[in-house]
């Protein structure tokens, strides 16, 4: 069986994720072939956008979100994404049980039983169906229903059981506001059309492949899909350590050799998370600066391919701190210009001295 190595899986993962070079795509198709940006702060996927698109600008993502084209809500692994308004209705279904079973896990899950959840479900859909409502509106009006049970529990019951769209201009560069929401079937005018389970890790695998059975658990917090890789056509490999991996069979992999550009990944890039083993993409001992105690995945610079520092903007520096030493920072400086630009600061770079 071919084996591939870290530098092959990674130049696989660079041109999937669109990072080999920039792309002549629109927004919505990025987005759609990425299966979406992870969303836990406004910014970032502007800046992921940005660093994989030709002459992407913030507006282009603006419209997609007041426009109802593309949605943001929890979606794999119980975390916020922005998602086309197609795959939000076709992939949210088929990640609806782990959703569930996730919030029954929680402090939360244990702090609602013995309530009928379907019921609690219910009452929040007609709720912002008929308006939508910010967070605090809704958990007050919860509370009303049940007034011996813990607010916020209640308030996850519903993020858990329904696909509720965080309406702009949340989400939008440079506004923000509370959070505010309704259904997704509600906000969209349609009703989901979900794809199965196979279709789902064949769209994985189009754009973090090649994978194990593990990484593709990881990526979308479901169980059990080893049955899945094995009933599908896919192409099968190792990798150094003798993991079986699989792949679509048009994937393409790049030359391990091939050139990669310095690459500025946002917070909580996806290209970071969606695998059990991240060294393809992160060395083991980097990972400390980059994942904190907190929950928050650092942006990271990618240098040949791998992270080699990590980077933070604010109004006076965007700050670069090696991981790595680096004799050459031009290509870094000369990005880091770029991004400036693109963020409308007009900041200093300011690259910390190598380890």
């Amino acid at each position: 069986m071919t084996v591939l190595t870290r530098r092959a899986l990674n130049r696989a993962l660079l041109h999937r994720q669109l990072l080999l070079r920039r792309w002549n795509l629109t927004p919505a198709k990025a987005i759609e072939r990425l299966v979406g940006l992870q969303a836990q702060a406004t910014t970032p996927p502007y800046f992921a956008l940005w660093t994989r698109l030709d002459g992407f600008h913030r507006d282009q993502l603006t419209r997609l979100l007041t426009g109802r084209r593309v949605v943001r809500l929890a979606m794999m692994r119980s975390t916020l994404h922005l998602v086309t308004a197609d795959d939000c209705l076709a992939v949210r279904p088929v990640l609806q049980p782990m959703l569930e079973q996730a919030f029954a896990r929680t402090v939360h899950g244990h702090a609602t039983q013995g309530l009928d959840l379907d019921k609690i479900a219910r009452v929040a859909r007609e709720l912002i169906e008929a308006e939508p409502l910010t967070n605090t509106d809704l958990t007050r009006a919860l509370s009303e229903r049940w007034p011996d049970r813990d607010a916020t529990a209640l308030l996850q019951v519903v993020r858990a059981r329904l696909a509720i769209v965080q309406l702009p201009p949340r989400g939008v560069w440079g506004v923000g506001g509370q959070p505010t929401g309704t259904t997704a079937e509600s906000w969209l005018g349609r009703p989901f059309a979900p794809i199965t389970v196979d279709d789902l890790v064949l769209r994985y695998l189009a754009a973090f492949g090649p994978a194990s059975v593990q990484d593709a658990q990881t990526w979308s917090g479901l169980t059990r899909l080893r049955e899945v890789f094995e009933r599908l056509p896919l192409k099968a490999f190792t990798d150094e350590d003798g993991v079986e991996l699989f792949d679509i069979p048009a994937g393409r992999r790049p030359d391990p050799d091939t050139p990669a550009p310095v690459r500025f990944l946002p917070e909580f890039d996806n290209s970071l998370l969606s695998h059990a083993d991240r060294r393809r993409i992160i060395a083991a001992e980097h990972r400390r600066h980059v994942f904190t105690n907190n929950g928050i995945i650092r942006g990271t610079v990618l240098v040949d391919g791998f992270v080699a520092a990590t980077w933070k903007l604010a109004p006076s520096a965007l700050t670069v701190t090696p991981l790595v030493p680096i004799a050459d920072r031009d290509e870094i400086e000369a990005e880091a210009q770029r991004l400036t630009a693109f963020a409308g600061e007009p900041a200093a770079i300011r690259m910390l001295p190598s380890p």
